[in-house]
């Protein structure tokens, strides 16, 4: 008897330690469209609400990655989402003043989700779409990854034992999906690989099926093709993390 009041004590404390690993999120909404001509911009993304670390970490990066998308004059240092959607609404009325029959409406959109998270580890996908004239618009995705125990986001070497040991794995994993034969170039049924050589994405990240690996649009492709996605089982890549998985 004292044996199983023993263990649930200890499953009921696993329980509360895993509930309070688990960060709390609310959607922060942003209409930025300030007038009827002017560019759309809409920006719905999670906002951490705890005061610790990890999650002014999360908050700051994801402001970052959104500054970043928007900042249409990479001279002028923007701060704030303010500001850059200040920028992005400043090029397209710049732009219409030189051509004022020719400048379509701009708009930008960005969704940001929970793609994953464990006591240890938390994923943002970053879903935007940005079009400032042409035939059509950029849409990209992209992947914030946070150690929750370190309070600190991932640099993607920093999520593997060996990044050129993994690297290796996944090109092979690349080829396999892609119907590349493996003695042949890794472009020689159409990807565009810089030097002829595999990489990996700029995007990792953790989601429920796995590490994901993407490649945008002109990355390794045409915008034809769209993004490139490679997805590695959990079982097949735990040999190659840094860091025990939960």
């Amino acid at each position: 008897m004292r044996t199983q009041v023993t263990y649930i004590i200890l499953l009921l404390a696993l329980v509360g330690c895993q509930k309070e690993n688990k960060l709390t999120f609310e959607t922060l909404s942003l209409d930025e469209t300030r007038c009827s001509e002017c560019p759309s911009v809409e920006i719905n993304i999670p906002k951490a609400l705890e005061n610790s670390k990890i999650a002014t970490s999360i908050n700051t990066a994801i402001d970052e990655e959104i500054i970043e998308t928007l900042n249409y004059d990479d001279e002028i240092e923007t701060s704030n989402i303010k500001d850059a959607v200040e920028s992005f609404s400043n090029g397209y009325w710049e732009l219409k003043k030189l051509y004022p029959e020719e400048t379509t409406n701009w708009e930008a959109k960005i969704e940001g989700t929970i793609s994953y998270e464990d006591p240890d580890f938390l994923t943002i996908e970053l879903n935007s779409y940005i079009f400032t004239g042409g035939a059509h618009g950029y849409s990209s995705q992209h992947f914030l990854n946070f150690d929750k125990n370190k309070g600190k986001e991932l640099e993607n070497w920093e999520i593997f034992k060996d990044r050129q040991d993994f690297e290796k794995f996944a090109e092979q994993k690349f080829r396999d999906q892609e119907h590349i034969p493996h003695e042949d170039p890794i472009n020689s049924t159409g990807f565009m690989f810089e030097s002829d050589m595999f990489y990996l994405p700029e995007n990792i990240g953790f989601t429920k099926d796995g590490i994901k690996l993407l490649y945008n649009p002109y990355e390794v492709a045409s915008y034809a093709d769209g993004p490139i996605v490679l997805t590695l089982p959990y079982k097949d890549v735990k040999p190659y993390l840094a860091k025990k998985k939960s």
